[in-house]
């Protein structure tokens, strides 16, 4: 049966005007007239039935319904880029995975590793986009995730599967400035000091506190940051205290940026996780690469 596709070119054209909200600026970037685009925007029209742009008084402005495909075509153009590069690059041998990771993660723990898996596989080549909360696998173009949460969290991700791979270690680390000589600082003393937040984890201070049986009326004040790359950063230049898993600030603790402002450590309340879409058969080169990584994750210490 014949698909029901629009011609490349149209979706070319479209997308690019979709960006620019301008024929004119997607035509200088296809290397097109503005007719051409144009003409290609209104065939893309007419083979759906509905309007994508209308015009307004400085060029083009996307319909509501626009937007929607927009957002739709653009995944699926950047996928089959991927795949069309892989294919030249490797020449149809090996395989390779888009994967979903959240940010810090990924440059402190998985990336430093990349040149053991391309040693001990050198035909999988791995695409890592950055993601810090579920999503849904239908409407990405990702293969798996690794993915930080509760086990509740990792439950209610709906059309996966989870497998785990560490689990953390959570301390409150500062710069050695902020000790003031000091070797470490009580529970107690660390409710007075600045704190550090983590956007997605709102309620990690107060954990922490009360797992130490403290009170602290300050827990969730202080500045929010969306990473702990960020958190990391922030408190190596004396901004405060944070809480950071300590396999993540490995490099900052050996280095003496960063020190641990008090040994008690929050355990047990996430994990890391390889997250796959739920599925009767797994690619073979997922299966290669979740082995790669439960090694490496034993590894760790």
């Amino acid at each position: 049966m014949r698909r029901k596709i629009p011609s490349t070119q149209a979706l070319l054209c479209f997308d690019a005007a979709a960006r620019h909200e301008s024929y004119t600026r997607a035509a200088q970037e296809l290397a097109l007239t503005q007719s051409a685009v144009s003409r290609q925007v209104t065939l893309l029209e007419d083979f759906l039935g509905l309007k994508l742009f209308r015009r307004t008084r400085h060029g083009v402005a996307l319909t509501p319904a626009g937007v929607d495909y927009a957002h739709q075509i653009a995944q699926r153009l950047d996928g089959l880029e991927r795949d069309t590069l892989d294919t030249m690059t490797r020449q149809g041998t090996g395989g390779h995975l888009t994967l979903a990771a959240v940010p810090t993660f990924a440059t402190h723990w998985l990336i430093p590793r990349l040149g053991d898996l391309a040693q001990t596989h050198p035909d999988i080549t791995v695409h890592i986009d950055t993601r810090t909360r579920p999503f849904l696998f239908a409407e990405s173009a990702f293969d798996a995730a690794l993915y930080t949460g509760t086990p509740e969290q990792v439950r209610n991700w709906p059309g996966t599967r989870a497998e785990k791979i560490l689990d953390e270690e959570v301390v409150p680390v500062c710069s050695p400035a902020l000790l003031a000589g000091r070797k470490s600082l009580s529970p107690q003393a660390l409710s007075q000091m600045p704190l550090l937040q983590q956007s997605t984890r709102p309620e990690g201070w107060r954990q922490w506190f009360d797992a130490q049986g403290v009170e602290a009326p300050h827990a969730l004040a202080g500045p929010r940051y969306e990473l702990f790359s960020m958190l990391a950063v922030a408190a190596t230049h004396h901004l405060g205290v944070a809480l950071i898993p300590k396999l993540l600030i490995a490099d900052e603790l050996a280095r003496g940026q960063l020190v641990v402002a008090c040994a008690k450590a929050l355990h047990g309340q996430r994990s890391y996780y390889l997250v796959t879409p739920d599925g009767d058969q797994e690619p073979e080169v997922l299966t290669r690469f979740r082995g790669w990584v439960q090694q490496q994750a034993g590894r760790t210490h």
